[in-house]
């Protein structure tokens, strides 16, 4: 997979997927094992924690939606997408951006930031 569409599954396939069997399916298609997702409240290490960390995300917040902010952007293995988090047909009630390493085809770390405003 490339860069691009790499940040496009881990926003919408992983982040955003309220199915559990699918977004396992995605995990293990997008990440290595020993992914590093770190967001403001804490890091996780591995494919089961991000899977825990996203079913958490989703639980809190029912009825909100992922969607892309803004094309990718890609420095080399690099990746950075902006997102925004709200309920469906609604204004977003966060925004932020991934930032993502790539090492052969696979996505190693991911840096979420929160945006004010």
């Amino acid at each position: 997979m490339t860069v691009e569409e790499l940040m496009h599954a881990n926003l919408l396939e992983v982040f955003a997927e309220r199915d559990p069997e699918r977004r396992w399916a995605a995990i293990e298609r997008v990440y290595v094992p020993g992914v590093r997702f770190a967001d403001p409240d804490e890091t996780v290490v591995g494919h089961q924690a991000l899977h825990e960390k996203a079913q958490r995300l989703l639980d809190e917040s029912p009825g909100f939606v992922f969607s892309p902010g803004g094309p990718v952007h890609v420095v080399q293995d690099l990746g950075y997408l902006a997102w925004q988090f709200g309920p469906e047909g609604q204004d977003p009630v966060v925004r932020g951006a991934d930032i993502a390493i790539v090492e052969k085809g696979l996505i190693t770390d991911v840096y979420t930031m929160l945006v004010p405003g």
